[in-house]
């Protein structure tokens, strides 16, 4: 044998012994299912069941401290004997957004959600805090878990398919590991869903800065087979038991798409390294949703998906807030005005202490004026429009019309502005025309626009150091 042909098959051995000592290296993943119970004024909480995924934990075990104070929620890993903390993660949930609504003021429900860490060797506290009025952390719940007991799941769930690698750019436990998982797309659709999966990865790069930080990702796709096609639909009167549950509808708003099949979304995407979620529908009304922490979800056949696939993956990745206040939600204000944890919204109560004030030009206000009367009178109209459409069950094409127009115009007229492309403090964000401020007259967050803010972009790149390590 040719001596250079013997050094590469030499060498392609030893990557291959690294690459599986690192693999070696890496525990186990273990979950920790519970229901989250209440109503907008109490909650209980209550263990369902401990599970070891199938696969070895997917993240970087120098980076197992969340410093970023992000979320509703934060959970913390503790060593039973010592106290010491061993794991700790920000993150949102279906309850607490369901809590702002008017059904919580009536009603009971109760959620599955799901903690998500390395598997420890011996016993550990689980701790669960919620922020308080105050936006502080509090302590709501605590419960101990022993990896060795008998009760621990490690029974492997039903198969997701064959696991599909739309972008490797390295080990998992040193990258984003990011999963797009597929809903509503039946056996033969499977193609589709992995050609739906390659666009959207495509465009999501497209945009900074996800492009510049392309190869801290890696990504990958499961396309589970539904017995038929879509997802369901309720305020249409279609319902379907597709493998990962989404639907239109939640929460009563048309376009908000979320599973609340907590089990099965989880048991499915653990046949994949994952950190993050996009869940891909197989539909093509306007539609998708995105919770911190949780996952994102997109209708891939809508002509705004690549718009929306972005921004709900904004909220799901870094926890950015929603921008706009002129279209209808389902959540109520809040009756306290605090600083939100958001990284790109502020109540600028103390300007002087604004949290991005390092990006803001010296002579730029605080608040910072824009044509904002001209933009409500605007936006105004083109709700009135978009009620009509929906109410009359008008073809599709005519709300994307509609968007393309409005689209058009908010650029053009947020542009015009004295202070477009500056950071600064321009009131209207978060749902509330007065008394919330966001970073820039423009951002894919505030409109359909194309592109994130400087602040929006700085808190992604923190959440890329906190999984890349980079």
């Amino acid at each position: 044998m040719p001596r250079m042909k013997r050094i590469i098959i030499l060498c392609a051995a030893v990557c291959i012994t690294l690459s599986a000592a690192a693999l070696a290296q890496q525990p186990r993943t273990m979950r920790v299912d519970y229901y989250h119970t209440g109503n907008d004024h109490s909650e209980t909480f209550s263990l369902d069941r401990v599970v070891v995924e199938p696969l070895p934990w997917p993240g970087n075990l120098s980076q197992t401290i969340d410093n970023t104070n992000l979320g509703k929620y934060l959970f913390e890993v503790h060593d039973k004997q010592s106290g010491q903390l061993l794991y700790s993660r920000g993150f949102s949930s279906i309850f607490g957004e369901w809590e702002t609504t008017d059904e919580a003021k009536t009603a009971n429900r109760t959620f599955s959600e799901s903690l998500r860490f390395p598997e420890p060797q011996k016993p550990v506290e689980i701790v669960l805090k919620e922020r308080d009025p105050q936006n502080n952390f509090r302590e709501v719940w605590r419960t101990e878990i022993d990896p060795k007991s008998m009760f621990v799941d490690t029974a492997k769930p039903p198969s997701a398919g064959p696991l599909v690698s739309i972008e490797k750019n390295g080990d998992s436990k040193d990258k984003v590991d990011f999963l797009i998982l597929g809903d509503g797309y039946t056996a033969v659709e499977r193609p589709k869903c992995e050609k739906d999966a390659h666009r959207l990865t495509n465009i999501l790069f497209s945009t900074s800065p996800f492009k510049e930080h392309r190869k801290d990702f890696n990504v990958w796709a499961l396309c589970p087979a539904a017995a038929e096609s879509g997802i369901s639909r309720p305020s249409t009167g279609v319902h379907k038991r597709s493998p990962v549950g989404a639907t239109y509808d939640a929460f009563g708003s048309e376009r908000y798409i979320l599973t609340f099949d907590n089990h099965d979304f989880r048991d499915l995407a653990s046949w994949a390294p994952y950190e993050f979620v996009e869940i891909l529908t197989n539909s093509n009304t306007y539609g998708g949703g995105g919770i911190f922490g949780l996952y994102s979800t997109v209708a891939a056949d809508s002509l705004w998906a690549p718009y929306i696939f972005v921004h709900e993956f904004g909220h799901h990745f870094a926890g950015l807030a929603d921008e706009y206040y002129t279209s209808d939600v389902a959540y109520n204000p809040s009756s306290v005005r605090v600083e939100p944890w958001e990284p790109n919204v502020t109540a600028l109560l103390h300007p002087d202490q604004l949290k991005w004030r390092d990006l803001v030009e010296s002579g730029t206000p605080l608040p910072t004026p824009w044509n904002k009367q001209e933009f409500e009178t605007y936006s105004q109209s083109v709700q009135a429009k978009r009620h009509e459409i929906r109410k009359e069950n008008r073809p599709e094409s005519e709300m994307d019309a509609l968007f393309k127009q409005e689209r058009a115009d908010e650029d053009r007229m947020l542009a015009s502005s004295k202070y477009a492309g500056k950071v600064g403090a321009f009131e209207g964000a978060n749902y509330e025309a007065r008394g919330y401020y966001r970073p820039e007259t423009n951002c894919i967050m505030f409109t359909r626009t194309d592109h994130f803010c400087h602040v929006c972009q700085r808190a992604i790149e923190r959440v890329i150091q906190l999984y890349s390590g980079d």
